[in-house]
Formats: C-alpha cells, sequence, structure tokens
C-alpha cells in the first residue's frame, strides 16, 4: 500500500490508491477495487456502528463549493472494469483555477502517489478532507491555511489521465462521501 509519502524515495503499488491519514493515524486508500466476497455478518454492534450518523459536514450540507466549473467525466461509486471512484472527476479546462471546497489547512501536496499526479488534501473541521488531483501545477504547500473558494492549484492532466479534469474526493475520517450529496449547486 502506499502511504502519504514522508522524504524517502518513492514506492509504486500496482494499483493507485491515495491514503488519507485516518483517525487512527494508518493510511486509508482513496481508490479501491470491489469485490464479490461474501457480505460481512451483521451484528448489533456492527449494525448500530454503521447507523450512526456522521459528523456534520464542514459547513453545512450543500455548502462545499464545486472544486471546478465543467461537465462530470465519471461519478462517485462502482465502476465496470471492477474499480470504485471515491470521488467524481470533472472536466476542466488545462490551467483552469482550482478551487478549495472549503476552508482547511493541506494536509499534502505532491505528485509521489503514483496514478493521482499533482494531489492536494485539504483537511477540514470535524474529520472532513477533500482530495484535488490531476492538476497542472499546485499553488499551495503542506501546512497552508486555505479559505473556501481560494485557487489552490490549476487544472490539468497529471498522472493517470489524458485529458484535463479534476479528481475531487471528500472524506468523513476514513469513509469516502459522494461529494454531489455534500456539495452546493
Amino acid at each position: 500500500k502506499l502511504q502519504v509519502p514522508s522524504r524517502e524515495p518513492v514506492r509504486t503499488a500496482s494499483a493507485p490508491s491515495i491514503p488519507v491519514p485516518s483517525q487512527t493515524g494508518g493510511p486509508v486508500p482513496l481508490a479501491r477495487p470491489a469485490t464479490s466476497a461474501a457480505a460481512p455478518v451483521r451484528t448489533a454492534s456492527n449494525t448500530a456502528a454503521r447507523k450512526a450518523p456522521l459528523p456534520s459536514p464542514p459547513a453545512a450540507a450543500g455548502s462545499l463549493m464545486w472544486p471546478v466549473e465543467g461537465k462530470i467525466l465519471s461519478t462517485y461509486g462502482p465502476k465496470a472494469n471492477g474499480l470504485h471512484n471515491d470521488g467524481i472527476n470533472i472536466a476542466a479546462d488545462m490551467g483552469a483555477p482550482v478551487r478549495a471546497a472549503q476552508s482547511g489547512v493541506v494536509a499534502y501536496s505532491g505528485n509521489e502517489l503514483k496514478g493521482y499526479g499533482n494531489l492536494l488534501l485539504v483537511r477540514h473541521e470535524n474529520g472532513w478532507m477533500t482530495a484535488y488531483a490531476h492538476n497542472s501545477k499546485l499553488l499551495v504547500q503542506r501546512g497552508d491555511t486555505v479559505a473556501r473558494g481560494q485557487t489552490i492549484a490549476l487544472a490539468g492532466n497529471s498522472g493517470s489521465v489524458v485529458t484535463p479534469q479534476v479528481h475531487f474526493e471528500v472524506r468523513q475520517g476514513a469513509k469516502a462521501i459522494d461529494p454531489k450529496t455534500v456539495i452546493g449547486r
């Protein structure tokens, strides 16, 4: 598995994934293949845990802003190729401004995670995180505080894509959330 890079040499894996530090500090892959394994047995304890409500997003639901304007190329969820998109891919003009969906602190800024090209991870309040991949240029660095709507990168086709786009993810802790459920129109 890949991990948020340190200053050690880059390691590669067979399938790209973006690890996001979890509440316990371990990596959490953002993209993973779907499996056909049998469903887990539901017990009272794990069923109750699944039904526990998520903490509120960094602001009221629907108030995260779109990071870039464009047509959705790939939606959240399982795909025919057996992979699962933990975010959405939005078509963008090369060099279009990519904006922070909400205020936060940059947790990662770099291109060491194979497949995602120039990637930003922004940590928000209540354990929320947003990811912005395939940028042509990163305009902020790890530790920078960013404001909602601030231009943080320029759209591009870095990583494993050929057309300019932004891969955008929203997470609550380790759980990927369909961005369209917490983003404004």
